[in-house]
């Protein structure tokens, strides 16, 4: 009986441990990109924006840390099998996103007078421009859907959905200007999920 109690305390230890790992290194992801990837248009963000920004993450990451690491934190329903699949799935998305991110800024690296609209290169990654105009929202999107399968808790479902409704929004904005915009743009695309939306 102690074996199984300790068994069962490692294996939930295990995801909690694993969770905080993926959550950090998403946003340690994020913070390398804003330093060395992206490049904005305008140099500061409004305070207020600002603020709204660090009250919905550092809220949101709280409400998730408290529920993955409570004592009475449920492991997923399908074990170990579970949580690899969605960790392999993690680290896809959050390669694909940083590889978008990566061919984002090499385009707006050509100059302000030329303007183009993103392509495919070699990068596998980057194929998912075939078929959406914003995949860099589409990665995201998967990155969190594997994290709320990963830890298969509630909270963390509801920051995805949130996160897909407020991404969808900006991407459908960023697809309506890419059509009015370029006259020969693909209309195989779509905004953010192939063949649907």
């Amino acid at each position: 009986m102690l074996t199984e109690l300790l068994l069962i305390y490692s294996f939930v230890f295990g995801v909690s441990s694993l969770a905080c790992a993926c959550h950090s290194f998403h946003y340690i992801k994020r913070l390398v990109e804003t330093i060395f990837v992206h490049r904005f248009s305008h140099g500061t963000m409004p305070l207020k924006i600002m603020v709204r920004n660090c009250a919905y993450y550092w809220g949101f990451a709280a409400w998730l840390a408290y529920y993955i690491n409570h004592p009475l934190y449920t492991p997923p329903s399908y074990g170990e099998t579970q949580i690899n699949y969605a960790l392999v799935l993690f680290v896809l998305c959050e390669a694909g996103n940083f590889s978008i991110h990566w061919s984002l800024n090499s385009l707006i690296g050509e100059g302000p007078k030329c303007r183009r609209f993103p392509h495919p290169s070699k990068n596998p990654f980057t194929w998912l421009f075939f078929f959406v105009s914003c995949p860099n929202y589409t990665y995201e999107v998967g990155v969190w859907m594997s994290f709320s399968i990963m830890t298969q808790c509630v909270p963390v479902a509801l920051f995805t959905l949130l996160g897909f409704v407020q991404m969808t929004m900006w991407a459908k904005g960023k697809h309506k200007a890419y059509i009015r915009e370029f006259k020969d743009y693909p209309t195989l695309r779509m905004s953010i999920l192939p063949f649907i939306l």
